[in-house]
This record gives C-alpha cells, sequence and structure tokens, in this order.
C-alpha cells in the first residue's frame, strides 16, 4: 500500500522549555500528521545524547533522552510547580537548543521531582525496574559513576571499575544509591510518557519509525558493561575504530571513532547482544531503521590512533547470518535499511536477500558524480523515497548550494517551477514515485532554507539544534499535504 510520513525528531518540536518534549507539542504533531493524510512519523534515535549532543552517540543503546521528559506533565504528576520550571533560563532561540543550558539546568531541576517522586513512588516503579534491570542496572551504574568521575569517559576511570571488578561496584552500588535511583526514575518517567505518546499515534493509524544507529559510542554503558563484544585490546583501548573512506565528497574520509563490534565472538554467543538491542527496538518503534545497513556486509576498520579515516580497511561483516538469526529468535523484522552511499555487488546482495527496503534519496539523483540510481524512473516500488535525512541539506539550501549544471538538471527532470516552490516540485517528485513509502522533511514542509539543516556530517558544534517554532503548524498546512496525498494516492486508509 503506498504510504507517506514525515522526518522530524523530537528535539525540533516547540516547547518552551528548550528542546522538543514528548508532550503536548508531540500531540499536536500527531494530530497534524493524521489531518495531513500521513501515516508515518520518523524521529531520529531517542538515546540520551553525549558528547557533540549526537543522537547517533549515546551513553546508551537502551535507555531513553531524559531532556525529551514533559515538564507540563510533570507538574501535573505533582514532582514539579509551574514556577519552578520557569525559574530557569532555556535559552534566548526558539529555533535552536542550547544543549550547553540544557545540561547545566535541565538535570538540577529534575532532582526536584525526584525529591518528591521518592516521597510518594508510584506503584509501578519498582516493576519497572525489575522488567528493564539487564540494561537498567548497568546504565544507571554507569551514570552515577561518570558523575563522580566529573563526566569523564569510563576508560579513564579507576582501574577497578574500569575492569568492573565485583568488590568495586558492590561499593559504588551503596555508596550512590541515591544517584542510581535517581536515573533509575528519569527511565520510568521517559518509558511512560514515551508509551503514552506512541498509544496516541497508534490510535489515530500514525506509525512510528525511529532510526537504530549500527554503531555505539566508546563511552557507553553498552561497551563498559560487554568489553568482549567489541574491538577492544587487553586494557580495553579500541584496537581500531569505525568510519567511511576518502571519496568525492571527503578527502579524508569520515572518522567516526565508534569502537567495532567482534563479529566472531558474536557469533559463537548467538548475536545475543544484538539480539536484546533490536528486540528493544521493536518494542520502542513501530518500524525500526538501521543506519549504514552496508556495515554488515563489509565495514571499514580505521587505526585507533589515526586522526583521519584514509589509513582504513575494508572486512567482512556478518552479512545475512545475523539477520537470518535474529528472524529465528524474535520473528519478522519490521525494518527499513540505510542503503546509501558506494555499494558493492555483495551489498546490493544483501539488501536483496533480506527482504527489507532499501532507501532513495532524491537530492543524490542529481549528482553528476552518482550513477542515476536515485532518479524516481529507476526506483523499485519496494523502497523508502526521501527527499533528505537529517544528513542532508534541506530542499531550498540544497538548491542554493548545490553545483549549477545538478540544479539545471533538477529543474528540468522534475519539471520545476519558483512560483509553486523548488521545495514543494521536489516533494511531489517523491510522492509521485513508485516507491510504496515516501518521506519528506518537516524543515521542507516548512519552506525552510539552510538555517533550519539538521546536521553537516564530520562537524561539531552547529548541529542537532533546529526547532520548529510555535504556531508554524497549521491546518491550511495540513490540508495542502493531504491534498497531495489524494493526488499521489498516499492517503492514509
Amino acid at each position: 500500500m503506498r504510504s507517506s510520513g514525515v522526518l522530524m525528531h523530537i528535539s525540533s518540536l516547540p516547547s518552551p522549555y528548550g528542546i522538543g518534549t514528548m508532550g503536548k507539542a508531540a500531540v499536536q504533531f500527531v494530530d497534524f500528521l493524521e489531518e495531513a493524510g500521513q501515516t508515518y512519523w520518523q524521529i531520529l534515535p531517542v538515546c540520551p545524547t553525549s558528547y557533540g549532543d549526537s543522537p547517533y552517540q549515546s551513553f546508551s543503546s537502551f535507555a531513553g533522552n531524559p531532556y525529551f521528559i514533559d515538564l507540563d506533565y510533570l507538574c501535573l504528576d505533582g514532582l514539579l510547580k509551574k514556577e519552578e520550571c520557569e525559574a530557569y533560563n532555556w535559552g534566548d532561540d526558539e529555533t535552536q537548543v542550547d544543549y550547553g543550558i540544557l545540561y547545566e539546568n535541565r538535570y538540577d531541576l529534575l532532582k526536584k521531582a525526584f525529591a518528591r517522586f521518592k516521597a510518594d513512588e508510584p506503584e509501578d516503579f519498582k516493576t519497572f525496574c525489575e522488567e528493564e534491570a539487564e540494561w537498567l542496572d548497568n546504565y544507571t551504574l554507569f551514570m552515577a559513576l561518570k558523575d563522580a568521575n566529573h563526566g569523564a569517559a569510563w576508560f579513564t576511570w579507576d582501574r577497578d571499575l574500569k575492569f568492573r571488578k565485583a568488590e568495586a561496584l558492590e561499593k559504588v552500588k551503596e555508596d550512590k544509591k541515591e544517584d542510581i535511583a535517581f536515573w533509575k526514575m528519569l527511565q520510568y518517567l521517559f518509558y511512560k510518557q514515551w508509551r503514552e505518546l506512541k498509544d496516541y499515534a497508534n490510535v489515530r493509524g500514525i506509525k512510528i519509525i525511529g532510526d537504530v544507529p549500527i554503531y555505539v559510542a566508546g563511552d557507553s554503558a553498552d561497551v563498559w558493561a560487554n568489553p568482549e563484544q567489541f574491538y577492544l585490546n587487553e586494557d580495553l583501548e579500541m584496537i581500531d575504530v569505525a568510519g567511511c573512506p576518502p571519496d568525492a565528497f571527503s578527502e579524508d574520509g569520515q572518522l567516526w571513532g565508534n569502537p567495532l563490534f567482534r563479529w566472531d565472538a558474536m557469533k559463537k554467543d548467538g548475536y545475543t547482544w544484538w539480539t536484546k538491542r533490536i528486540k528493544a527496538m521493536s518494542e520502542l518503534y513501530d518500524i525500526v531503521r538501521i543506519d549504514h545497513f552496508r556495515g554488515f556486509d563489509s565495514y571499514y576498520a580505521i587505526p585507533g590512533k589515526d586522526k583521519t579515516a584514509r589509513n582504513g580497511e575494508w572486512r567482512k561483516g556478518p552479512g545475512m547470518d545475523l539477520f537470518r538469526t535474529l528472524e529465528e529468535k524474535l520473528g519478522k523484522l519490521n525494518i527499513i535499511v540505510e542503503d546509501l552511499g558506494y555499494l558493492t555487488p555483495s551489498v546490493i546482495q544483501m539488501v536483496k536477500d533480506s527482504g527489507f527496503p532499501g532507501m532513495k534519496l532524491i537530492q543524490f539523483a542529481f549528482d553528476t558524480r552518482e550513477d542515476g540510481d536515485y532518479l524516481p524512473h529507476n526506483y523499485p516500488v519496494h523502497s523508502v523515497v526521501y527527499t533528505g535525512t537529517h544528513d542532508n541539506d534541506t530542499i531550498l539550501g540544497w538548491f542554493a548550494t548545490a553545483p549549477k549544471e545538478s540544479v539545471k538538471f533538477a529543474k528540468e527532470y522534475l519539471r520545476l517551477t519558483k512560483t509553486e516552490g523548488y521545495n514543494w516540485g521536489m516533494m511531489k517528485g517523491a510522492w509521485a514515485s513508485v516507491s510504496e513509502l515516501a518521506i519528506v522533511t518537516m524543515q521542507d514542509l516548512l519552506d525552510l532554507g539552510s538555517e533550519a539543516r539538521m546536521n553537516i556530517p564530520s562537524t561539531l558544534g552547529t548541529n542537532w539544534k533546529w526547532r520548529m517554532k510555535d504556531g508554524q503548524l497549521t491546518d491550511q498546512l495540513a490540508r495542502k499535504v493531504c491534498g497531495c496525498m489524494k493526488t499521489y494516492g498516499r492517503i492514509r486508509k
């Protein structure tokens, strides 16, 4: 069935408290999607962000981001007071997230909620902690230790803590009991609000697509608690790290710096860690989008101490063996794969063998360095077409910065007119394509330029900040989008 959706992260929702949350604005966005005839809301990973503020570099693959806990809902629950929320500075620009201010103020405020939470603990809190204990205990201990070590990475901690010596950990569990309980409360509140939001969306026919990065951050509870699953030396230092080789877009390549998986060890234990991860994400989201899917076929390994990605080498990944094992254990998987970039015949075969729909990116279609696979007339039906992702400029930004020959080709191919708006013409190109699912970004629906770009890969300091202003979601825009859905046969039934 033909369908469509909108890509916008929770952080980008309007809010008086510095960042989008799972509160009233999220509910209003679901209502907008329903009115606009959409079927999907795609978001970025909801895990806690770490250094660089990227949702793709998280302290845990399983935890939720405490910043997304809605403060107004906490006021309704009696955990906070409105005047307490308004007493803090949350930044001066409603279109940008100020992560520095959030880090300084949000946890301080949430500790006020914790004092009241302890005094009247919800009946289901203990049950939540028991059901999620497998990841929750390690994550909350990890965060308490990070606080005790002034935010320092786990591989710089005292040796007994770094190597998880039982006696040292038991002492911390006792000494930091209150801190651990605080971090557990945050996860309880996150998951409570998340499940309510997801239920609200699902009842209205809106399914949520969530991103799962292929790699995890080196400074994470995942690696600290499971070092045997990662490519580390005897001193738990990363031997080689992840990235992408140099190409036409980057002469040094991309040095991501994530630890690599020990695929041989993972295969031996039946891919237990991956099974737990995909199971958890499949419960969190309706559909999982796996980022950098080609890394399962072959991955680029860069020496751990290198400063660029130039000296890496390609190594063989687990391929379909991983996904066959996952399906045996978890049943049919509802997955979209990010198969963009340079694809070898073996990667193309793996995508085909998996049966998962791959991605087509219209912005790539008009680049003279590409071979034409991204032009809409070449799309297979079993695919997901995007105008752009979180890593791309907005459509109007692309038209302002792309090479002249690419812009000229796009205008001719899509028969674009300035009167209609180049962004609307390109979105219509996606909606008109044969791809069974089409996703557009909220920035493109709002006619925004490069100022609203979410991320510029391999840069730090300016990313993940864009926010929608209150009042930009209008009934007029919803009706306009819904009209397009009717025209192109993507209306939600």
